[in-house]
């Protein structure tokens, strides 16, 4: 995955952070992709959270010592429902605009952000080095629970690129570099005599997703 290695993640405590409202449909895409990505061993030093909309608790967190922080979150960036976009959020002033809502309830990275200054000048705590989103571009975000289908087809690759950026999976996925029908080209094991009624096995692909590496 090229798309990413400008935003490969340094050694240095890191905080993986799920963003976002599970009652409000792919808005819960963060928090669902943190969940699959604790199934994963992750190196020494990263952490892995459920922020959910706790954005207060999650800007305060983020000013205890970490090197990077990693934002995950349905992003809407106007591209095709389901579409990855990999962003660098380090400079608060090209990030956000200045007058961000904070909203206790439920806050954007934008927002946490915006909070992050505040905290970090009343507090004395120190900003990361680095600030990193991982958005995915939502098809619904009315009440209910449960992603899209373009969307929970995408909390897979999202998790492959987080595991990517912090050194915990080098190579680069297949789903990055395999379309899948080469799969369906490798020669049955049995005769094809006794395969040639039935029908040939489905191969599942990738789902199309699109790293989007321009800086906010």
């Amino acid at each position: 995955m090229t798309a990413a290695a400008p935003f490969a993640v340094p050694p240095g405590r890191t905080l993986i952070a799920g963003v976002g409202n599970i009652f409000l449909g792919d808005d819960g895409f963060g928090v669902e992709a943190v969940r699959r990505l604790g199934a994963h061993p992750l190196p020494e030093g990263v952490e892995v959270v459920d922020a959910g909309v706790r954005g207060i608790h999650l800007a305060y967190q983020m000013l205890d010592g970490y090197h990077t922080v990693l934002l995950v979150d349905a992003t809407a960036r106007g591209s095709e429902p389901g579409t990855l976009h990999l962003l660098d959020a380090t400079d608060p002033a090209a990030t956000r605009p200045r007058d961000t809502a904070l909203d206790g309830h439920h806050m954007t990275p934008d927002a946490v952000l915006a909070l992050l200054d505040t905290l970090s000048a009343g507090t004395g705590g120190r900003r990361p080095r680095r600030v990193l989103v991982l958005g995915c571009e939502p098809a619904d975000l009315a009440e209910g629970i449960g992603l899209s289908g373009p969307v929970d087809a995408a909390v897979d690759e999202a998790v492959r690129m987080i595991r990517q950026l912090v050194g915990a999976d080098p190579e680069p996925p297949a789903a990055a570099t395999d379309t899948g029908p080469a799969a369906a080209e490798e020669p049955a094991e049995e005769p094809a005599a006794e395969t040639a009624d039935e029908p040939a096995p489905a191969v599942a692909g990738p789902h199309p997703t699109e790293r989007n590496t321009t800086p906010c």
